[in-house]
């Protein structure tokens, strides 16, 4: 049996199976693979067939068909990247509790505004960025002893969502969490291996999310900061703008996106203003009646 017949387990997809499983994944996802991930796309697309009787063929008929979401859901999980440590990018969190939270804070004095301060980390991957969010709160914002803030975590991967929620952790995650973080936020449960607290995991809130999918992304409302960090560069133009729209409908007017150190808005969509903090370039809605 051979995979460029029938799709057999181990070997190279033909260039149109190549092109067919591209383009569903642009579709589902909005990530583009170019040629120079072939590779990368056989080995896990192997893995999928593998599970499902090693026929490429059948197997991408119930894919497009739709009628099993796990099989869709299991190639999604196979080819997202997933890179991620504790405190990546660390001057953003800076930006956060120095100049954000304290500005969204006092205006909600100002206001007299009840309302919790949201964050949303999409993709969250498997949970370093919400948590060193959550740390950060914690160690060097006095603000969070008198506001209440919730935070929100999504990704399109279930497998990695699960792995968040368990909040556990190697050598490679944790190589910038300082000692006294550590100490006081972390337990060794073996070897080089941590576990981070129950009263941390537990103030995350885990959920499923497509940034290219509005449907779905209409259910993310009202955030005063979102991060989306390290994920547009994997996209085209399209989808690109597309996620920038829904990114933009997620945060309220005023609110602000923290993007990649990589990445820049203002290549994609000019729907948010560049505001320059001392620690960096963030992008900010536009408050309701704000004018160019």
């Amino acid at each position: 049996m051979n995979l460029s017949t029938t799709g057999a387990v181990g070997g190279q997809l033909t260039d149109a199976q190549f092109a067919r499983v591209r383009e569903w994944v642009y579709r589902r996802t909005g990530i583009q693979f170019g040629d120079n991930k072939r590779y990368f796309v056989d080995k896990r697309v192997n893995s999928c067939v593998r599970e499902h009787g090693g026929d490429f063929n059948l197997w991408f008929a119930s894919l497009r068909a739709g009628a099993d979401e796990r099989v869709a859901q299991q190639l999604v999980n196979e080819l997202t990247v997933n890179e991620t440590y504790f405190l990546r990018e660390d001057h953003q969190f800076d930006s956060l509790v120095r100049t954000v939270l304290p500005g969204i804070a006092a205006a909600r004095r100002a206001q007299r505004d009840a309302t919790p301060i949201r964050i949303l980390s999409v993709p969250c991957s498997t949970g370093e960025e919400p948590y060193s969010i959550a740390l950060r709160l914690l160690s060097d914002w006095p603000g969070i002893e008198e506001s209440d803030v919730e935070i929100v975590a999504a990704d399109i991967d279930t497998r990695v969502l699960e792995l968040a929620q368990r909040g556990e952790y190697g050598a490679r995650s944790m190589h910038r969490v300082p000692p006294a973080l550590r100490n006081r936020f972390f337990e060794r449960i073996g070897g080089d291996r941590h576990r981070l607290s129950a009263d941390v995991r537990e103030a995350i809130e885990f959920t499923t999310a497509n940034i290219c999918d509005t449907a779905q992304m209409r259910s993310f409302r009202a955030f005063d900061v979102v991060f989306c960090r390290n994920v547009l560069i994997y996209f085209d133009e399209i989808s690109s703008r597309r996620a920038a729209e829904n990114l933009f409908g997620a945060l309220r007017p005023g609110g602000f996106l923290f993007l990649g150190h990589s990445e820049s808005m203002s290549r994609i969509s000019p729907i948010f203003d560049p505001v320059r903090l001392p620690e960096g370039i963030v992008y900010q809605r536009p408050a309701i009646g704000a004018t160019a």
